[in-house]
């Protein structure tokens, strides 16, 4: 892919937001993109690198985890974070959740001084956490959490209540105790309440928006 033409000598600020399912993370994130203007974040969500499932009948792709950290494919997203951070143009994939495959299409995120990743296992991934220079994590009671995810699942993913509530004792619950909660003392900073935090996303654009300043002062200087 081909560089975009752009000053590059400053690497881009990457600032990762994660929690669990139903955390509040994404309301949070789109809260920053607002804030601090779409045109200035290239922005990753982990959940649109899950793994490529052709292979699998219909029956099996029902039995994979999608709440273990080896049914996303991080070496692929890792990739895409570095380019990324290297001022270049990358395909991010696009993953359709009614059918747990991914699609044909893929968007194209042009990079930008500020990078925004997010999901619920990249702080369990030592090779992630690496490129992060600001770790959030977004934490919300767990009856919240259930209840968010039982209402996304059944509204947006066309899910009935007994698979979200099967999935979620299954594989959810444990797997968050086993890899989300434990990850959270890598965080920067915690934010409790998710969205409804609106004093903690209000002092994180600030700061965002004061290092993007930064950026264009020293760049107008040199």
């Amino acid at each position: 892919m081909d560089n975009v033409a752009k000053d590059n000598t400053h690497q881009p600020v990457t600032i990762a937001v994660a929690g669990g399912t139903g955390s509040g993370k994404t309301t949070v994130s789109n809260a920053l993109l607002d804030r601090v203007g779409h045109h200035n974040i290239a922005y990753f969500p982990h959940d649109a690198y899950y793994k490529e499932l052709d292979h699998l009948t219909t029956e099996e792709r029902s039995e994979v985890n999608f709440d273990h950290p080896d049914s996303l494919d991080t070496e692929l997203f890792i990739k895409h974070i570095k380019m990324a951070q290297n001022w270049q143009v990358t395909e991010r994939p696009v993953y359709d959740f009614t059918t747990d495959r991914r699609t044909e299409e893929t968007i194209s995120v042009t990079p930008q001084p500020i990078i925004l990743v997010e999901g619920i296992l990249i702080f369990a991934e030592p090779e992630l956490r690496k490129l992060f220079d600001i770790k959030i994590f977004v934490d919300t009671d767990s009856d919240l959490r259930f209840i968010r995810r039982l209402q996304r699942d059944i509204k947006d993913r066309g899910r009935t209540a007994e698979s979200v509530i099967e999935q979620y004792l299954q594989t959810v619950r444990p797997m968050h105790l086993k890899f989300v909660e434990p990850s959270k003392r890598y965080a920067d900073l915690i934010i409790p309440e998710g969205g409804f935090n609106m004093v903690a996303i209000d002092m994180v654009a600030g700061r965002i928006r004061s290092m993007l300043a930064t950026q264009v002062d020293s760049t107008s200087q040199n």
